[in-house]
């Protein structure tokens, strides 16, 4: 099926200066530094480097997916990350119900569907945090390999 005829996501990765964007994306000195921690943690967790997605979306690795209840499909970071100015969107949980367990001990956090928000990167255990971005991870490439 030609592309024009499939719902494509429109969310690209592309070559923007990642610290650039934070610099001028990131409100606060906090948000800034929580940024550039959540890059150091998000590269060695995934073994890939930070890229940005979109206008405001840093992610790390990439997977290809064909939904299965829509006709949708396109690429995807397999884990990442948002410092937008209401909350750090975290990109990092499958939003399976048979994940629910990984975020018992993580902290502070509010929950959407697949992504969780925080108020700063000091309100969440980080070892939880690994944990839940290596099941993601691990989830993702084996169901999209």
């Amino acid at each position: 099926m030609p592309e024009s005829q499939r719902n494509v996501l429109k969310t690209k990765v592309h070559d923007a200066d990642v610290l650039a964007f934070i610099d001028s994306f990131a409100t606060t000195d906090q948000k800034r530094q929580d940024s550039l921690d959540l890059i150091a943690l998000m590269s060695k967790v995934s073994g890939c480097p930070p890229k940005m997605w979109g206008a405001s979306m840093i992610g790390f690795g990439a997977y290809h997916y064909k939904s299965e209840k829509s006709r949708q499909e396109g690429d995807w970071f397999l884990v990442g990350f948002s410092p937008r100015k209401a909350a750090i969107s975290l990109y990092v949980y499958t939003g399976s119900p048979e994940h629910e367990g990984l975020l018992e001990g993580l902290g502070k956090f509010k929950a959407a569907k697949a992504c969780l928000y925080i108020q700063k990167l000091a309100d969440i255990d980080q070892a939880v945090l690994t944990k839940l971005m290596k099941t993601t991870i691990a989830f993702l490439q084996k169901k999209y390999h």
